[in-house]
């Protein structure tokens, strides 16, 4: 039966301390959305943001980002006294606004945890027990000491701690124990938010980078799996090479796997990861799935992605591993853009859903309309596309009169147009909808999440001032969804 869920950065709902986070506003989403027929909330990954506020150069693959602690929560779990102060709420998030603001709030709070009793329940013990816990502590703690520089960049008895233990850290025990307890709280808030929408029959659908930032615990405490100097420094890089988007590529900097290594390991890099996310949400998002197949590496001394060369990946051999140790996990394959038959036959080989874009895929002149097999996952747009309003307002007069003629021609004729790419998404072979709140509710450019490729201020920053608009859609998208169900 086909299943429709709504794409929705949790960052982007309209929480009231200046972000969306795991408070009452994404309590109200989720019956709003179950109200409205869908099944699943896709969102971005949720670890600590790095460079740009990108959801996908985190500091770590396990730890989650603080910025997303509900305040509320803290006041009627007891840990704080009294609630949050209210603060203006701006046009988009301001990251560091929110995030002095709310670090202000969760050190009253771990005062006071330190002389409640829940510092020796089960549930914080068994926290304790999660092999990253320990070590993000040590590491955000460090980091901090270092005024945020890259670990590669601290002084040598600090960096090296992860391989010897020699560094002293007893001056720094109840920092890195504060930071333990702000994971805890992101941890027991975060799980308590996803019972409650599998309670309401709403997945969550998760998303998850295929490499990690040079700069994050992974690759500090990982070193043999990465292709780095002795001091930490990349020595091969990872990107995209020139397309019709860029004439340069993308040179993103991220530090290339030594798979030799991995594989030597029985990948138990890469099961961890997958298992730990695997916990936090439903279904899984593999993000730049191509990779699993060959993935572009450039020399970290060129400035651009220009030079660079297709390496093969250990794809069957990882997959094969992830089929016998997490089968209990549904993943799905981000596999866009120019990419070589073989990719999908990984991604077909061991039946993982594809994704289809109806920016790109929609043939309004053919008898064919749309390329959507049962096995996908069809969507107006992603996090990294136009809004379908601001995509469809740049076509030509002709292009947009062929998809109104396809829309009259096969009985899709509702008021609005983007109510039509709804009914039309709806109405494709996926097994799977997934549409953007933005495409649902028509919005233009200003809602764009990201715009790859750039360092724009605008990118990730987007924020709903309210759901009521969705509200008065409830019964409209429900009938829409229903009736497309078979």
């Amino acid at each position: 039966m086909k299943k429709a869920g709504i794409l929705l950065p949790l960052q982007s709902l309209n929480g009231e301390n200046g972000i969306g986070d795991f408070g009452k506003a994404a309590f109200d989403f989720i019956d709003i959305i179950k109200k409205s027929g869908f099944d699943m909330w896709q969102i971005l990954p949720l670890n600590p943001l790095g460079y740009g506020n990108s959801p996908y150069q985190p500091y770590s693959s396990f730890a989650g980002d603080e910025i997303y602690i509900s305040l509320d929560l803290l006041y009627e779990d007891g840990l704080l006294e009294k609630r949050a102060e209210k603060i203006e709420q701006k046009e988009r998030i301001d990251y560091n606004f929110v995030r002095k603001f709310k670090e202000k709030y969760l050190k009253i709070a771990y005062e006071n945890f330190k002389k409640t009793e829940e510092n020796q329940t089960k549930a914080y013990e068994d926290f304790l027990k999660f092999d990253f816990v320990y070590n993000y502590g040590v590491f955000i703690t460090l980091k901090k000491e270092n005024n945020l520089r890259s670990w590669n960049e601290w002084p040598d008895e600090m960096k090296n701690w992860i391989v010897d233990k020699k560094f002293d850290l007893t001056a720094y025990e109840d920092k890195i124990n504060y930071e333990i307890f702000v994971q805890y709280i992101f941890y027991k808030q975060w799980m308590k938010l996803k019972a409650y929408a599998n309670e309401n029959n709403i997945k969550i659908v998760g998303d998850i980078p295929f490499y990690v930032g040079l700069d994050s615990l992974d690759v500090w405490e990982n070193q043999q799996y990465f292709e780095i100097t002795k001091d930490g420094n990349p020595k091969l890089i990872a990107g995209v090479p020139p397309d019709n988007f860029s004439a340069t590529g993308q040179r993103w900097g991220n530090p290339i796997y030594n798979w030799e290594k991995i594989k030597e390991d029985d990948f138990s890099f890469w099961i961890n990861r997958l298992a730990y996310n695997g916990k936090l949400y439903d279904i899984v998002r593999l993000d730049h799935f191509r990779a699993f197949d060959t993935y572009w590496v450039i020399d970290s001394k060129n400035e651009t992605a220009i030079e660079g060369e297709w390496l093969f990946a250990p794809g069957y051999e990882l997959f094969e591993k992830i089929k016998k140790d997490l089968k209990d996990v549904e993943f799905i394959a981000e596999d866009l853009g120019e990419i070589r038959p073989e990719v999908f036959e990984l991604r077909d080989y061991f039946n993982l859903k594809g994704m289809v874009i109806i920016q790109t895929d929609i043939r309004a002149t053919e008898k064919n309309y749309i390329y959507a097999p049962k096995n996908s996952i069809c969507y107006t747009g992603t996090h990294d596309n136009k809004t379908i309003m601001d995509w469809f307002e740049d076509l030509s007069e002709e292009e947009k009169e062929n998809i109104n003629k396809l829309f009259q021609k096969i009985g899709i004729r509702n008021e609005n147009i983007y109510d039509n790419f709804f009914e039309f998404a709806m109405r494709c072979d996926s097994e799977y909808v997934i549409i953007p709140l933005q495409d649902i509710l028509g919005l233009g450019k200003e809602a764009r999440i990201n715009t790859p490729a750039t360092l724009d201020e605008k990118n990730w920053s987007y924020k709903f001032k309210s759901m009521e608009k969705l509200k008065e859609k409830e019964e409209f998208l429900k009938e829409i969804i229903e009736k497309n169900r078979k």
